[in-house]
């Protein structure tokens, strides 16, 4: 899931993609005119697919490392290169700046930590489409716009799509508490992207995103050791842990800053979006999950709900 961003823009959007991954916020550029502009929509398609194929790679070393295992790895080592490039200071903060970046960190734990239980229950696919209504509620309900009802029943009228097929990459064959999981991924996903948005007011460039990451992997690494103990310290392990987060933490976030230098954030957003149909196609590609002409049409269905949430948020932040 993000790599996530030093600063979430205020207004929450359901386009942060993945775990652990919030859009950029950034004052970008206005996008150039003609073909220039496709280079950060391709910087922002690989940074989508770098991060669902490395959640794809996390499930594959599940079975060694278990997925509570998986979570440690990523999160430690994506927290030890922030910590190496950012070095942030840790003086001189109050005790509501050190609250709020502790709550960031506690998200950022609890989302990982719940998606990653998801993956290893059921297909990626299906997963990252329960994942996104949490930041796509959020959206609706910072909303003053009726339009977004409309969205929700979207996005709605998708689960129940995939709830009522009993196809066996269905949600209606799902394991239950592997589609829960999800759900909570989806609720730590929306807390996330609003305690991102505060750490980014309280701390300077990337400080408060490396020291909330720092808090995530500490709280995810009883669970690691309890569930994977010395399997986590195997070569072969930790090489893998280590490619889960460069992929799914380290590559996407740099993509995306990069990209967002010359891509509005609204349409950042609406590309982000695109990502459960990327965590499927990753599926099928790596781990073998097909998918269902009904599995298909439901993501679809969320695919567009979130799109046509982030476009009415968007046009009511210009009116």
């Amino acid at each position: 899931m993000p790599a996530p961003s030093p600063k979430s823009a205020p207004t929450p959007t359901p386009a942060a993609a993945g775990p652990a991954r919030s859009a950029p916020s950034a004052t970008a550029r206005p996008p150039a005119a003609g073909p220039s502009r496709f280079g950060p929509v391709a910087l922002v398609v690989a940074a989508g697919i770098s991060v669902q194929f490395g959640a794809a790679l996390a499930v594959m070393i599940m079975p060694r490392a278990g997925a509570a295992g998986v979570v440690t790895l990523r999160l430690a080592a994506a927290a030890l290169v922030l910590l190496v490039l950012c070095r942030p200071k840790v003086r001189g903060y109050s005790r509501a700046d050190w609250g709020t970046v502790v709550a960031f960190g506690v998200a950022m734990a609890g989302m990982n930590g719940l998606f990653y239980q998801s993956i290893d229950r059921i297909p990626l696919g299906p997963a990252v489409t329960l994942e996104v209504l949490g930041p796509l509620v959020l959206s609706v309900v910072v909303s003053r716009r009726l339009v977004n009802l409309l969205w929700a029943g979207l996005a709605l009228a998708g689960v129940a799509l995939l709830a009522g097929h009993g196809g066996g990459s269905g949600f209606g064959g799902l394991d239950l508490l592997g589609a829960a999981f999800a759900l909570g991924a989806g609720v730590m996903w929306a807390a996330y992207i609003v305690f991102s948005a505060r750490t980014g007011r309280r701390f300077p460039q990337a400080d408060g995103l490396a020291i909330a990451m720092a808090v995530a992997a500490v709280l995810s690494l009883p669970l690691g050791v309890v569930e994977a103990g010395g399997d986590l310290l195997v070569p072969g392990t930790l090489a893998l842990g280590v490619g889960v987060a460069v992929l799914s933490s380290v590559l996407p976030y740099t993509l995306e800053l990069l990209a967002l230098r010359r891509l509005p954030a609204p349409t950042f957003a609406v590309l982000m979006s695109l990502e459960p149909a990327i965590a499927a196609t990753a599926g099928f590609l790596l781990l073998n999950q097909a998918m269902s002409v009904p599995d298909a049409l439901a993501i679809a269905l969320v695919i567009a709900a979130s799109m046509g949430a982030v476009r009415s948020q968007s046009r009511t932040a210009s009116a």
